[in-house]
């Protein structure tokens, strides 16, 4: 949400429902559940998957969540959904029957596993195991996110990488693993395609999809207290994303 002018809360989720062909793309730490100190730690409802599947035929099935996790992860929270999905910060990505969406990304090195894992232990950050990155949490340790951010970088310059990061997180991931990339991909698809997108999140890492909204004329929504550049409206908080979606 942007500091100096506040964004507005988004019309009611029925509204847009009933003025057209409306596809939606949610990020999920921070918008669908509560972020905890560590990824493992989060709090699912029990009846997360089954809304989600009732929003999904609300939609007609023009739903889509797109995660930093990797989707073995978002699985072992979620159960086997039935859903489109893109982990990896999108660059994975499965349909409602499982089969894949492109091009399988590629792991990172064994090398590049080892200098991270080596430098998280060093600092006593954690660090977290994707099949399609690597991830340095510092949430519990905020003063040593510049330099964690400064090691990530130098790290991906030598391995032709990039870093995405979030809150109190550097992740390295392959070139293009953005989650406008996801939107875009699903949008190419029925029954997403001729619709209009939504993306909503509460990360730096969502940017990317709501720029990837508004090019096919949707808009992004904000979660949170955040600067957004992308952003045009903005809910509070992953229970007001819940209550507006009526999940």
């Amino acid at each position: 949400m942007a500091s100096s002018t506040p964004l507005p809360s988004p019309p009611p989720f029925a509204e847009l429902l009933a003025a057209g062909s409306v596809a939606l793309f949610l990020d999920f730490d921070g918008t669908l559940v509560d972020i905890a100190h560590e990824p493992g730690a989060i709090d699912v409802p029990d009846t997360l998957a089954a809304s989600l599947h009732s929003l999904r035929d609300r939609l007609e099935g023009r739903l889509a969540l797109i995660t930093g996790r990797a989707l073995d992860d978002l699985a072992s929270h979620l159960g086997d959904v039935t859903l489109c999905r893109a982990g990896s910060h999108g660059a994975s990505r499965l349909l409602p029957d499982g089969s894949r969406l492109g091009d399988e990304p590629a792991a990172l090195s064994e090398e590049c596993v080892r200098e991270l894992r080596a430098y998280a232990e060093q600092h006593e950050l954690f660090y977290e195991t994707k099949l399609h990155g690597g991830a340095l949490h510092y949430r519990g340790s905020p003063t040593k996110a510049e330099a964690t951010l400064s090691f990530a970088r130098e790290v991906a310059e030598r391995h032709e990488l990039c870093v995405t990061s979030g809150k109190g997180v550097a992740e390295l991931v392959r070139p293009g693993a953005d989650k406008g990339g996801a939107v875009r991909a699903f949008m190419a698809e029925c029954p997403f395609a001729g619709s209009v997108p939504i993306f909503i999140g509460d990360d730096t890492t969502d940017e990317d999809g709501m720029t990837a909204a508004i090019e096919f004329s949707g808009f992004g929504i904000a979660v949170g207290e955040r600067d957004s550049e992308a952003a045009r409206y903005h809910l509070e908080d992953v229970a007001a994303v819940h209550k507006w979606l009526d999940l």
